[in-house]
């Protein structure tokens, strides 16, 4: 027992000193060659480097200004049991019960007066082209369109520009303020927030002028229950353990980009 044992440490012994004979060589030193000079290894480039997916001049994810991050997270999970208990299920009902023509034919009628809002902060932006985009469209959806329940215009192809009042105050060189999640809304800040107000003002008018007080707020449970149809984020679902940080940076950098559009 004790002969076979020593043989087979003697055979692994070799086996080791063998594989360290065959072992990679030593690279030569570059004597005349500055350590800076020297050509890297030709690896290819990661194809989720962050300056492929990270706008040029965005801001870093740990600098947009929070200084309400203890309400906000406690509004985010708020929003979170909200949308699980009741936003959710209500989406599920509406697409199982709702015909899905007649579920774009209501799609098509919200958005449509959410053309009318850019044309108003188009002119306020003092931007024509998206005026007479967002203009074409609402005339084409409105009558053709059967008053914008058939999205015609976009069968035509024509441009679909999408401008807020928080837009139209960053157009004119107002800052964000700081970072905040609204209840049932979700990620803002401080001007987009202020900027729902004058929004919702112009809708609940247009809507007054086309719809009786109690479709009014028909029209409105109708349209919160398509907006949430139509948004794909899930909470909790995006696989990061930083999921507020994540969502706070994701929405700064799209609001930046939505005001130099």
């Amino acid at each position: 027992m004790k002969h076979s044992f020593l043989r087979g440490s003697l055979l692994l012994l070799a086996l080791l000193v063998g594989g360290c004979a065959s072992g990679p060589q030593s690279l030569p030193h570059a004597d005349s060659q500055d350590e800076s000079q020297a050509q890297p290894a030709n690896y290819p480039e990661p194809v989720f480097a962050a300056n492929r997916i990270v706008p040029a001049g965005s801001i870093s994810i740990t600098t947009v200004y929070d200084p309400w991050e203890g309400m906000n997270k406690r509004i985010y999970n708020f929003n979170y049991h909200f949308d699980q208990w009741v936003f959710l299920p209500v989406v599920r009902g509406w697409k199982a019960v709702v015909p899905s023509p007649a579920r774009t034919g209501v799609h098509n009628f919200f958005e449509n007066f959410r053309d009318v809002r850019t044309m108003a902060n188009s002119i306020l932006q003092a931007s024509p082209t998206k005026l007479a985009q967002s203009t074409g469209r609402v005339l084409i959806n409105s009558t053709i369109g059967l008053f914008g329940l058939i999205d015609v215009a976009t069968s035509m192809g024509m441009p679909k520009p999408d401008e807020d009042f928080g837009q139209t105050l960053g157009h004119w060189g107002v800052g964000t303020g700081p970072y905040l999640v609204l209840p049932l809304l979700g990620p803002s800040n401080l001007r987009d927030g202020l900027g729902e107000l004058p929004d919702l003002v112009l809708q609940n008018y247009i809507q007054g002028d086309l719809l009786a007080k109690p479709l009014r707020a028909t029209a409105f449970l109708f349209d919160s229950i398509d907006t949430r149809a139509n948004t794909s984020f899930r909470y909790y679902e995006t696989g990061s353990a930083f999921e507020y940080q994540t969502v706070r940076w994701l929405y700064t950098t799209k609001r930046e980009l939505d005001v130099e559009k």
